[in-house]
Parts: structure tokens; C-alpha cells; sequence
């Protein structure tokens, strides 16, 4: 799944919302090689049928310490992958190292952001989402999809729904356009770390 290497209009796509929506399935995407092996093992041995998506930009880009042995990550379970006071940026696959990207520009500036890496799209961990976003008042999804009728939409409900007492400012997606995926400006397509902090810092100062 997902651009960044020149795959072409319908190679660079991110349909991950379209499976979310059956029901029955699960939806896994991992951002790093050990959640990678974790997840897959965990996925076949599920009783459930799991799409895994691999973020094809970080086959090569992500480099982390495997384990020999036989472990899983736990399917439905999302990790803080960076701890922070001011702003919930929430991202998977290779989005997830342009949210660092971001949050390290940032913290320049006296933001501090919690990112979660969902590891799993559905079911998705909606209580650790919950708990950041009660924690920072704030809260921005990231995602390569196109913004209407993305995950990032129902993301941005279960906040809504959940947290609605809490929040500072109000919830914002940055994304891919509503256009297929161009070849030639996927860079200029996909929400990387330079399109994500102006939404920090808007989102931090509201």
C-alpha cells in the first residue's frame, strides 16, 4: 500500500477504509520490521480473516531489531511511539515517520506531541486513543488516503464521540488530495512532515 516510490496511479493507493467498512475483517499495517514479524505471525494464527498492508516506501527505509523467535504483536493494540503533553498526532505505516518528521519541528518551537501508531486499523485500539487525546486536549490524524470518506473521518468521530468535553481545539486531518495519486507530484500529494506542522502548531495555539 501507499506512494513515495514512483508505483503509479493505482500501485500508490491507500484502500485500507474500503476493507474497514466489511464487516468481519481485520485491518493490520505495521510502521517498523519488529511490529512487521509481530503482527504477521499474529495474523495468520488468527481465527479471523486480516489484511496485513505493508507500506512499500519503508520496505527498505525502516530498519529496527527483529527477534529470532516466535512472537506476536497483539492484534487491536496501538503503541505510543512518542510521548507528549501538547498535541495527539495519530498515523500508521510510513506516515508515521513523517509525524516524527513533524513532531521533532515542533518540539523546536515548544510543542510537545504524543503520537500513537495505531498498528492495527480495525478493530482499532480506541482506548489508547482516548487516553492521549483526554491527555492533550488535541488531536490530528494522518493519513496517505484522500481526506473524504478517509479513516481519519471515523477516527475523528470516536474522538468526537469520546472525548468531546475534552478537547481543546477541534480535530484535523491532514491527508492525501481528492484526486487519484499522481506519478509525477506524489510528493506534493502526500501529507508529509512539512504539511503536518503548520497543523501542529495551528491545533497547539487554537
Amino acid at each position: 500500500m501507499g506512494g513515495g516510490i514512483r508505483g503509479g496511479l493505482y500501485h500508490s493507493q491507500s484502500p485500507e477504509s474500503l476493507f474497514i467498512h466489511v464487516a468481519g475483517l481485520k485491518v493490520v499495517c505495521p510502521s517498523n520490521p519488529h511490529d512487521a514479524k509481530g503482527l504477521l505471525l499474529a495474523s495468520i494464527r488468527d481465527p479471523d480473516p486480516v489484511l496485513f498492508f505493508e507500506p512499500k516506501r519503508i520496505y527498505r527505509a525502516a530498519r529496527g531489531e527483529v527477534p529470532e523467535g516466535d512472537y506476536t504483536v497483539e492484534i487491536g493494540k496501538a503503541k505510543i511511539a512518542r510521548e507528549g503533553t501538547d498535541v495527539t498526532i495519530i498515523a500508521w505505516g510510513a506516515m508515521l515517520y513523517e509525524a516524527q518528521a513533524a513532531a521533532d519541528k515542533a518540539q523546536e518551537q515548544g510543542v510537545s506531541c504524543e503520537i500513537v501508531d495505531l498498528r492495527t486499523l480495525w478493530p482499532v485500539d480506541v482506548d489508547a486513543i482516548e487516553a492521549s487525546v483526554k491527555k492533550t486536549g488535541r488531536v490530528i490524524v494522518v493519513h496517505e488516503a484522500p481526506k473524504t470518506c478517509g479513516f481519519g473521518a471515523e477516527l475523528v468521530s470516536l474522538v468526537s464521540e469520546r472525548c468531546f468535553l475534552n478537547l481543546e481545539a477541534p480535530p484535523v486531518r491532514v491527508t492525501g488530495f481528492d484526486t487519484p495519486f499522481p506519478y509525477t507530484l506524489e510528493m506534493d500529494y502526500l501529507p508529509l512532515a512539512h504539511r503536518i506542522l503548520p497543523a501542529i502548531l495551528e491545533t497547539a495555539r487554537y
